[in-house]
């Protein structure tokens, strides 16, 4: 049994998945070089990345220990072995993404997870061009900022969507294919962005609420997004972001509902160390049911309860609010994968215009 198990483990990669059934397997010995008397132990979505309360795998052969756990037939699933606390590579395992804390993390699909096709070009769509520019302003964390901006291929004026955390929007979500695409089928409005890069050492202090990254937005980035771009009036503009950059999304609309009609924000921040954050009390104090909201998160996320309490209080208040969950958790690839959800939601149309 025990080389029944780590043959088929090297065959399909760890962790080994029946039905709904999760299986990890750690082994102390591999091509006859010791790998420490007891497994490491697991942490993950799982767990919320539980450093104080890891799971344990048990000793089921010689050398052998395995843990196992369910989850839903649709979900994508981060995780990491740890030994006093330092992450331990999983050698029955080459599924690696990186986590956007400097690190990577291993991964695994359920059979039924399902996985965005917008990401690459389709063949024969025009393309939308993305710029790059550096906005000087004394306000910002180092006194300067860069700014990429999307021009659609259309000939028309569009709605500007401001993204917060925008290099890795580009990279990461591959956000401008992905608009791209969804135009190009129809699916959606054709849109302009700006992505802020907000990835410094003050990207809490920028995103947590921030009046002087609202006005960073309002008296640098929206003048030259204006100057650089064919926009229609403010209004039916809109913000995207992921987890902080969620939250100061929501924020700056709360706060200028005048300018930004549309939010999306993944993942939302909504509460930080066990508090509720300002968006809370000004969904309560400004009632003003013309701004759209999309609010998506993961189901194994410590933010679920943070969104499912907000879209509550924004629905009392008679808000315009859509929320979707799915079986993920607090990581780019759910975001990639989500975010075309709510880009059509928040600007269907059809294609027009193409150039």
């Amino acid at each position: 049994m025990k080389i029944d198990l780590i043959e088929r483990v090297r065959r399909e990669g760890n962790p080994l998945i029946e039905g709904t059934k999760v299986t990890w397997v750690w082994r102390s010995r591999l091509r006859g070089r010791p790998r420490g008397a007891r497994a490491p132990q697991l942490i993950g979505d799982f767990n919320v990345w539980g450093h104080d309360r890891p799971i344990e795998l048990k000793q089921t052969a010689p050398q052998i220990w395995t843990t196992a756990l369910d989850f839903p037939l649709d979900a994508y699933i981060e995780y990491a072995f740890v030994r006093k606390g330092e992450y331990v590579a999983d050698p029955l395992s080459s599924r690696r993404v990186p986590n956007g804390l400097g690190a990577a993390n291993y991964f695994f699909s359920m059979p039924e997870a399902t996985f965005t096709t917008s990401i690459k070009p389709i063949k024969g769509f025009p393309r939308g061009e993305v710029t790059r520019h550096v906005i000087m302003a004394d306000m910002i964390a180092s006194g300067k900022r860069t700014v990429h901006l999307f021009r659609p291929p259309v000939a028309e004026p569009c709605p500007l969507l401001i993204v917060f955390d925008g290099e890795d929007y580009l990279k990461r979500v591959h956000l401008s294919h992905i608009v791209d695409n969804l135009i190009g089928l129809g699916k959606m409005r054709p849109v302009a962005m700006a992505l802020i890069e907000n990835g410094s050492s003050a990207r809490i202090a920028e995103l947590a609420c921030s009046e002087t990254m609202l006005f960073f937005l309002l008296n640098h980035v929206l003048p030259l997004a204006q100057a650089e771009l064919n926009l229609t009036t403010p209004g039916d503009w809109g913000l995207l972001g992921a987890s902080l950059g969620g939250l100061m999304a929501l924020y700056s609309a709360l706060r200028f509902p005048e300018i930004f009609g549309r939010v999306l924000s993944q993942s939302g921040a909504f509460t930080m160390s066990g508090r509720d954050t300002l968006v809370f009390d000004l969904t309560r104090a400004h009632y003003n049911p013309t701004v759209k909201i999309w609010l998506d998160v993961g189901r194994f996320e410590p933010l679920l309860e943070a969104n499912q309490r907000l879209a509550e209080v924004l629905r009392a208040n008679d808000y315009d609010v859509t929320t979707r969950e799915y079986n993920g958790a607090h990581n780019w690839t759910s975001w990639r994968n989500e975010v075309e959800h709510g880009l059509r939601a928040l600007y269907s149309g059809v294609a027009h215009g193409l150039e």
